[in-house]
């Protein structure tokens, strides 16, 4: 099963100061709208994407190229999903939680 690329996602009290102290540890934003409270930034390889006010919990993120069939993968190894949109035009995604209660999303770009 391909997961694709993957990055944490955070959940931040404070987008400006958030990017700022990880703009000090070397990070440079490639991706995002700040006036819609979420960027994504890089170091080398490493992956961070920074939101304001858009969910609860930090969270893992997967973004492979075919989220259907892992769906599909996952629904026969009897893996429960929190949450599964397909709508054909512009999302598909499922989200589940693993045994620590961290959540997992899986969006198709």
């Amino acid at each position: 099963m391909d997961l694709g690329s993957f990055y944490i996602a955070l959940a931040v009290q404070d987008l400006k100061v958030s990017r700022a102290f990880y703009e000090k540890l070397g990070f440079t934003v490639f991706d995002g709208k700040e006036e819609q409270n979420w960027l994504m930034l890089r170091n080398g390889e490493t992956k961070l994407g920074l939101f304001q006010g858009m969910f609860e919990k930090n969270m893992l993120t997967f973004h492979p190229s075919d989220v259907t069939a892992i769906q599909e993968s996952l629904k026969n190894a009897d893996v429960e999903l929190a949450q599964e949109v397909n709508d054909s035009s512009e999302q598909v995604y499922i989200s589940l939680v693993d045994p620590d209660g961290n959540p997992i999303l899986m969006d198709q770009m």
